[in-house]
């Protein structure tokens, strides 16, 4: 059971009013949390501690979604539509994966009811991740899904044929090599860039800053961030595309590589690759 007075601190530091959260339902919220991190149960240290830990602003978001605010929704559309999009895109450079994206509005939004409720898909996100990184593994998972179901009305190919499926042994070994061909690509091709268009990547994708707050910070328009952002990430594909033609591996599995990653981002953690901006945003004031 978390503490009134517990609640009260965290209902504030996450603004929940503004969504029209109560204390109350923000209470059930983080219980439900909690729940879901400790089926056994914790000490009150241990629940104060992993409470405090929260994206505790994104978990009134979602829960004011949940409930059907307007301003909430509206809010979350303006926000994080581009985040999807954006992960649609590099998971499917076709165009693919935007579908799924859209699609995925509609579980968000809750339009299958139980009991006269709306049954949305924010009920699983409990705030350990940021929402936008919630999002992203979702929307992987919805594509991946789509995938095999459409492999599943093609006929499985013989043992000897080409395209036959490999051991899971093999498909393990090989994505822990597309993992690591990629991590140590893409470090060495985000180390040659210049600071200032590294900052831009670590405030986009490691603190999941808007192109405006971005803007504010490097004193440059917000047209003029999203520009230097796609610059730099087409220099970043290129850069490791090279990098991995030069390992000898093939083009068929230099795509592999991308896909997987795409996919299913697993061990691959942007923080450790991309500067910590607030360090870096004061030198660049400073310069």
């Amino acid at each position: 059971m978390v503490g009134p007075e517990v609640v009260k601190r965290l209902h504030r530091k996450a603004n929940a009013e503004r969504w029209g959260v109560t204390p109350e339902r923000f209470a059930a919220v983080l219980e439900s949390s909690l729940g879901h991190a400790f089926p056994e149960g914790t000490t009150p240290n241990g629940t104060e501690r992993y409470l405090s830990s929260l994206h505790l602003d994104d978990l009134a978001l979602a829960t004011a979604c949940t409930d059907g605010h307007d301003a909430a929704w509206e809010h979350f559309i303006r926000e994080h539509r581009p985040v999807l999009y954006r992960s649609a895109d590099a998971i499917d450079k076709t165009g693919g994966a935007r579908e799924a994206a859209d699609s995925l509005y509609a579980e968000l939004f809750g339009l299958s009811e139980r009991d006269g409720k709306r049954r949305s898909l924010f009920r699983y996100f409990h705030g350990r991740s940021s929402l936008a990184t919630w999002l992203r593994a979702v929307l992987s998972q919805r594509y991946v899904d789509r995938l095999r179901s459409t492999k599943r009305l093609e006929p499985l190919p013989t043992d000897d044929h080409a395209a036959a499926l490999p051991a899971p042994e093999a498909v393990a070994l090989e994505r822990g090599r597309f993992f690591q061909l990629i991590e140590r690509t893409l470090a060495a091709a985000v180390a040659r860039l210049e600071p200032r268009d590294r900052l831009r990547l670590a405030c986009y994708y490691a603190q999941n800053l808007t192109l405006a707050q971005i803007g504010r910070t490097l004193r440059e328009h917000e047209a003029t961030t999203s520009r230097h952002l796609a610059r730099t990430r087409r220099v970043i594909r290129e850069d490791v595309e090279q990098q991995l033609k030069q390992t000898g591996i093939s083009e068929a599995e230099i795509a592999e590589c991308f896909a997987t990653v795409s996919a299913d981002a697993g061990p691959l953690d942007l923080a450790e690759i991309l500067p910590g901006p607030r360090k870096n945003a004061s030198q660049e004031r400073s310069t």
